[in-house]
């Protein structure tokens, strides 16, 4: 058991919960992550053995099925995963975000038809907001759902699909024409059910295909085309049209979190490997770890991993408190993906030419902790959410 990254107060059933997850992680998780990873390869068996766990259903409410544990335990879950394989966490996270959604925003019944399947894993969620000209500009989105008779007809191309292959129902936000004065009042989520795999998987439903990525391999990032596809009205989120900016941004803060828990997941297996590696490797007659320099450099990567843990776990409580969190969860994200490239770069630079070799597991790590810098809105977005309410607080 590390010493870093401990959390106070946590309960009996918390930490039953994060013990059995790390054994997870050990025998099922790190024994085999480089090598699927190296190869691109989906985590089938790993991700049975989640749902085994009962962790697709960690926050949903037990009167669905689910085990209705807090944004904490399930953010201390990914840190966990994160540190045997990022990838399977982020497997989850889209998962989590839609189903956090629809408990917030869904009607009865959306809540009903839904949530008791994505407790079990039936159901697989994806999230889809970007597109190929926008990026973090959520407002320059193309894609747009036509009111007709019934229903709409849909029309565009979504990008960064995480589980765009793998899951059976997304959530979409698109333009809708509403009348409103305010752009952001004029998008709509949409709940949108389809055949998992690639191809069209529903008529007017396209994904293409896998997007071929420097890191974050396994599991698998795509497009999302819709040309000329049919949707009811009653797949609206919450049944009202006009609200999903607002819902996104909602189903975003808390992703914020968990991007924040995976920084600190990643960060503290690349210190993990660092300090076993300089107590391992001799220089000048001696371990590197007994080098002043390096040992320097080994106290400069656990600072960082504590840091970013804690304002993690406050991030997390703030928002379990129904306050709203958007600063923490910001700083939290923020800190945590800067830091987490930091020192799984310090790691690498440990490791010295060995690093650069593809049998050790560090140089997974060094292609895999870049995505958390864009990831759920990049550092920049971050520092003008922190910004702008610091300005709120500190106005004159």
């Amino acid at each position: 058991m590390s010493r870093l990254q401990q959390t106070e107060g946590l309960t009996d059933i918390q930490e039953e919960i994060l013990k059995t997850v790390r054994s997870f992680v050990e025998a099922e998780i790190l024994p085999v992550a480089t090598e699927l990873e190296h190869r691109d390869e989906y985590p089938t068996e790993i991700v049975e053995g989640l749902k085994e766990l009962g962790l697709f259903g960690l926050m949903i409410p037990e009167e669905y099925g689910g085990l209705g544990e807090s944004l904490l335990t399930y953010a201390l879950c990914v840190e966990e995963i994160a540190r045997g394989w990022m990838s399977v966490s982020g497997i989850i996270n889209t998962h989590f975000i839609v189903a956090y959604m629809l408990l917030q925003h869904g009607t009865d019944e959306q809540k009903q038809k839904y949530l008791p399947r994505m407790a079990t894993g039936e159901v697989r969620g994806a999230f889809s907001m970007s597109e190929p000209g926008c990026g973090s500009d959520v407002a320059a989105i193309k894609t747009k759902a036509t009111k007709d008779g019934d229903g709409y007809v849909v029309n565009g191309q979504k990008m960064w699909l995480t589980n765009g292959g793998s899951s059976n129902l997304v959530a979409v936000l698109v333009k809708t024409d509403e009348g409103q004065d305010s752009v952001y009042k004029n998008m709509t989520t949409f709940l949108v059910e389809k055949e998992p795999g690639f191809g069209e998987v529903d008529k007017g439903l396209t994904i293409p295909g896998k997007i071929e990525k420097m890191g974050y391999k396994g599991v698998d990032t795509t497009e999302l085309v819709f040309d000329g596809y049919r949707i009811d009205a009653g797949q609206i989120l919450g049944g009202v049209p006009g609200k999903g900016f607002y819902q996104m941004m909602d189903g975003v803060e808390v992703g914020r979190v968990n991007v924040a828990a995976r920084g600190c997941g990643v960060a503290r297996r690349a210190f993990e490997l660092g300090i076993s590696y300089a107590q391992q490797r001799e220089t000048f007659g001696k371990k590197i770890a007994e080098h002043q320099a390096i040992l320097f450099r080994l106290a400069d990567m656990a600072v960082k991993v504590e840091a970013a843990h804690e304002l993690m776990v406050k991030a997390a409580r703030k928002k379990d408190s129904g306050s709203r969190n958007d600063f923490e969860a910001g700083v939290a994200k923020y800190l945590a993906s800067e830091y987490c490239s930091q020192v799984v770069e310090d790691s690498f630079r440990i490791h010295g030419g060995y690093g650069f070799s593809k049998e050790y597991e560090i140089e997974r790590l060094y292609r895999e902790a870049p995505m958390l810098l864009i990831g759920e809105g990049t550092a920049d977005i971050q520092r003008m959410i922190i910004g702008r309410r610091l300005l709120e607080d500190y106005k004159l």
